[in-house]
């Protein structure tokens, strides 16, 4: 029996080469600070002999670095200046598009939470890549204060890519915050896509490195 195949997509019209493809699939990741690459403001065309072109990274919150993601079948492709050269298009555009299409799948995508007395736990683990990459949106950002108040501080992990956590930290609670940070440590450690095991707060709805109070 015969089956049909799938259509095939013209290589010209494919998300590597075609910008109006690549704009509705592409989307932000975050990277382990020390992640290198190019701002792709100065594009220089790739050597044949040299392989692909630098990735494109951003400064993101925090000191951590953006990526850029086009989804696969079972792998993704992250984009480089030879993808800016193919689109036709800047940094800023991939950025806008990235963080559109991050917002559109986060608008749908549910949260988990949990509360033992004064401490609260909300996190995101969907498994597609995008969880810990939600902290970028402001509207999430917001959320999350909002859903963990009237804690003092909002404790914030993103150990791996698949895991956005969050907790509220109460006056005179530091050891939740001990026990916060070696759990988003451990995940770290044990992940397959490590992002970092340092924990952060939510400081005037942006993201910053967490200070422990001092015990003095």
């Amino acid at each position: 029996m015969e089956h049909d195949q799938p259509p095939r997509v013209a290589p010209s019209l494919a998300p590597e080469h075609d910008w109006a493809a690549a704009s509705r699939l592409v989307r932000p990741a975050l990277r382990p600070v020390g992640t290198t690459g190019t701002d792709g403001r100065e594009l220089r065309v790739p050597h044949s002999s040299a392989g692909p072109g630098k990735t494109v990274v951003k400064a993101g919150p925090a000191g951590l670095p953006i990526v850029y993601i086009l989804p696969g079948v079972g792998f993704d492709v992250v984009v480089g200046v030879d993808h800016l050269l193919a689109w036709g298009v800047g940094p800023d555009q991939v950025h806008a598009a990235a963080l559109a299409n991050l917002d559109a799948w986060s608008v749908s995508a549910s949260w988990v939470d949990e509360a033992n007395g004064q401490r609260k736990l909300v996190w995101s683990d969907w498994g597609e890549g995008m969880d810990a990459a939600r902290i970028l949106l402001e509207e999430v950002r917001s959320r999350l204060a909002s859903d963990l108040a009237p804690a003092r501080r909002i404790l914030v992990g993103l150990p791996e890519r698949d895991l956005l956590i969050a907790a509220g930290l109460a006056d005179g609670d530091e050891d939740f915050a001990s026990l916060f940070a070696h759990y988003v440590a451990d995940r770290a450690q044990a992940a397959d896509d490590p992002i970092d095991d340092r924990i952060f707060e939510l400081v005037d709805g942006e993201l910053v490195e967490f200070r422990a109070p001092s015990r003095d």
